[in-house]
């Protein structure tokens, strides 16, 4: 395409804004209140998934070994641990250190357990985390079946819920998005379309003198796109202050290890470059439907 050809359609493409008037400003709205509401799930569905993939990270098996296993026998347990697969750390805990983790987890409360230190109750213990999160329970299931395991701990019925949460959280996020976008989609679609209609005699006559129709498509797409850009800014300045905001105040607030926000920099920029992309897919194809359909003169 020349440059000639290219500054034609750039030319067309932003006079059409502004000859549409108030129906431009509904559709960059539109796109604005979808984009805000977008870039509100996304932030929200991020952070909940980075999160989630903390804990994730933290969960562990705990196979307790019998009393009765000796020195030897705990060695075997260990390396038929380490060559099961799907594991990706076997670490193995004394009953003596284990003891001494549990004292001091209790605080001022650990100072009771200290009265075992010379008869120790507990059992040793191999630490295992597996290669994929979602695999815990399967890992666990086979070191359960070993020899010399007495009980296997990895939190079930948490972990099954975690998980859960997790899948269902992703999917219902997904699906809003998708919902907004596509409304914003064809909420442009029908200002181009108005657009077009408006203009049927022009682009008739355009036809008749040998214009193509990738010619006279391309201004269209071009106002699509600067919607789409329009829309966007106001949800970017927006997602910059507020997650700045969120990012200072509510980081030195958060008490929980686990409630950990992703820094400013560089989400926030991400995030607004990805709702700026989603802006403008929004505008591109909400052109092309309508253009496609309705540019048949």
């Amino acid at each position: 395409m020349k440059l000639r050809t290219i500054k034609r359609h750039l030319k067309e493409g932003i006079k059409n804004i502004f000859r549409n008037g108030w129906m431009t400003v509904a559709s960059i709205g539109a796109v604005t209140t979808t984009l805000l509401l977008v870039g509100a799930f996304l932030a929200l569905m991020l952070n909940l998934n980075h999160m989630a993939g903390g804990l994730e990270e933290d969960v562990q098996i705990e196979a307790l070994i019998d009393l009765t296993t000796d020195e030897e026998q705990i060695k075997e347990l260990g390396t038929s641990i380490k060559q099961m697969d799907g594991t990706e750390s076997v670490v193995f805990a004394s009953k003596d250190e284990q003891l001494n983790q549990l004292i001091e987890d209790m605080g001022e409360e650990g100072s009771t357990w200290q009265m075992f230190e010379q008869d120790n109750p507990l059992s040793h213990a191999y630490i295992v985390k597996a290669k994929d999160p979602n695999n815990t329970e399967n890992v666990a299931n086979q070191i359960n079946k070993l020899d010399h395991i007495q009980e296997v701990n990895y939190g079930q019925d948490v972990i099954h819920r975690l998980f859960q949460f997790n899948e269902y959280a992703r999917n219902i996020g997904l699906v809003l998005i998708a919902a907004l976008v596509f409304t914003a989609i064809f909420l442009i679609s029908n200002t181009i379309k108005l657009t077009i209609m408006a203009r049927s005699r022009e682009i008739g006559i355009m036809k008749l003198v040998g214009a193509t129709n990738g010619f006279i498509r391309w201004p269209f797409f071009i106002e699509g796109m600067l919607h789409g850009v329009f829309g966007a800014i106001i949800p970017i300045t927006v997602v910059l202050i507020g997650y700045y905001y969120l990012d200072n105040t509510l980081g030195d607030q958060i008490t929980y290890s686990f409630v950990e926000l992703l820094p400013f920099n560089p989400f926030a920029w991400q995030l607004s470059l990805i709702i700026l992309l989603i802006g403008t897919f929004i505008g591109i194809w909400g052109s092309v439907m309508s253009v496609r359909k309705f540019l048949k003169v």
